[in-house]
């Protein structure tokens, strides 16, 4: 059988950018740059972006263009004789399910909201009664449970048209007007009355400032939202490097893959902040502030059912371009590992999802009393744990090492993998970063992580 291919490059980009862009750039990075001081912590995670996760993405890409088939087809492709790299795809398998057992939860929220927003539900709601609101659906499992079942149906039922037919024609149009709507949302949130203070705080360095919240947690923080930004070493990457054509490097690539990434997640911030100091709020509210602080703001402000609206539709698109994505990459896993055909992977696929994503709707409500990561933890918490602080840098420090590594791939082919076609490429004298500066960084955040 023919291997699938992206019927253009924007797709490719956009589907890839898509992955990388989830509810972690309009929800952890306002929060974390919050936490860290604001303008000082923006500047490290661009430089960590650029010297740590930039080289990690090359690394799942080539992987995937080399070897042409999802982690475990692709190692076992490239792998040298008697070596046993091609298990880690049974692990990036296991961190896909993983991951889609509580984003297809939180992403069914963000349709909640927005169905409430637009008709209305949130008008003139005390902030005690809009507090209220979150607490009643975490409480309501037949509720959640509804539209994370319909998330996942509609998901697979995309997927199962195809790679161009399928994920690739819908990412591209959702991404569009994911785009119009960031620029709609920012442009209105910096004209705010005292929207400045905000836009001090995100975009220019204040060292006092990240002294006080400690230099090395700073760093630390940027360094982590940075790595996890980019859904690195599951395989999710790997995927569509395996769809793509050879005419363009992959550093090329991946740049432009990042670049698509910090706009949306600098534009969260361009969003959220000039709002929060606006009205007065805090940024750095965590879950809180996506479902209780900001809902506040929109009910306080003039047009706020619209622009909730808004707010909660971007949101859908962000998450909902990230399940299409992983979706893609289990389906993919299932056709190399099993030989089914693409429509048999989908159903095999929704259905494992659909079961296995209950303990999360569960875990707020029936099934509180489980606590995985002690008191008034949930098993979202415990889901969210493994993936981000298990499964995402030990799978990295994989693709590392087998790129890089004497015993796996090995630099030299990962190198001319990397700097085939035309664009900016790899230097050779960046072995020995790869080799000895990267996987010392990756095993910080590992370690940062599980302390």
């Amino acid at each position: 059988m023919k291997r699938e291919s992206f019927n253009s490059r924007l797709g490719f980009l956009l589907v890839s950018a898509g992955c990388a862009i989830g509810i972690g750039n309009v929800w952890r990075f306002p929060t974390v740059a919050g936490q860290y001081g604001g303008g000082v912590f923006v500047l490290f995670y661009l430089l960590f972006l650029v010297v740590m996760g930039m080289p990690v993405l090359t690394m799942e890409l080539a992987v995937g263009r080399a070897g042409q088939g999802s982690a475990g087809a692709a190692y076992r492709a490239l792998e040298p004789k008697k070596t046993k790299w091609h298990l880690h795809g049974w692990a990036c398998l296991a961190g896909c399910c993983l991951l889609m057992m509580y984003y297809t939860t939180v992403s069914g929220w963000m349709v909640i909201y927005f169905i409430k927003f637009i008709t209305g539900q949130f008008g003139g709601m005390t902030p005690e009664a809009v507090r209220g609101v979150f607490g009643d659906m975490l409480a309501n499992p037949g509720q959640m449970g509804l539209w994370m079942v319909l998330t996942v149906l509609l998901g697979f039922g995309i997927c199962s048209t195809g790679l161009q037919k399928g994920l690739e024609r819908i990412t591209k149009w959702m991404m569009a007007a994911l785009l119009v709507l960031i620029i709609i949302l920012a442009v209105h949130s910096i004209t705010l009355p005292g929207a400045g203070a905000g836009l001090r705080f995100f975009l220019l360095p204040d060292w006092a400032r990240a002294l006080d919240a400690g230099l090395g947690s700073v760093i630390g923080g940027a360094m982590n939202q940075a790595f996890f930004t980019l859904s690195l070493g599951i395989g999710a990457m790997e995927i569509f490097g395996s769809y793509m054509k050879r005419e363009h490097t992959l550093a090329g690539e991946a740049l432009r893959i990042c670049g698509l990434d910090t706009l949306v997640a600098v534009s969260a911030g361009l969003i959220i902040f000039p709002a929060c100091f606006s009205f007065g709020i805090s940024p750095d509210a965590g879950p809180s502030l996506i479902f209780i602080t900001l809902p506040n703001v929109f009910s306080g402000m003039a047009g706020g059912r619209l622009w909730g609206s808004l707010f909660f539709i971007f949101m859908t698109f962000a998450s909902f371009s990230t399940v299409l994505a992983v979706f893609e990459n289990i389906i993919a896993c299932l056709m190399d590992f099993f030989s089914l055909t693409r429509k048999k992977a989908c159903l095999v696929g929704m259905a494992f999802i659909i079961v296995a994503s209950i303990p999360c709707v569960l875990g707020f409500n029936l099934l509180s009393g489980f606590q995985p990561l002690g008191a008034g933890s949930t098993v979202l918490d415990g889901e969210d744990f493994l993936v981000s602080n298990l499964l995402l840098p030990l799978g990295s420090l994989v693709y590392l090492l087998f790129c890089v590594g004497k015993w796996g791939w090995g630099f030299d082919k990962y190198l001319a993998e990397a700097n085939t076609g035309s664009g900016p490429r790899i230097p050779h004298w960046l072995k020995y970063y790869f080799r000895f500066v990267l996987p010392v960084m990756i095993l910080v955040i590992l370690v940062q992580g599980l302390v």
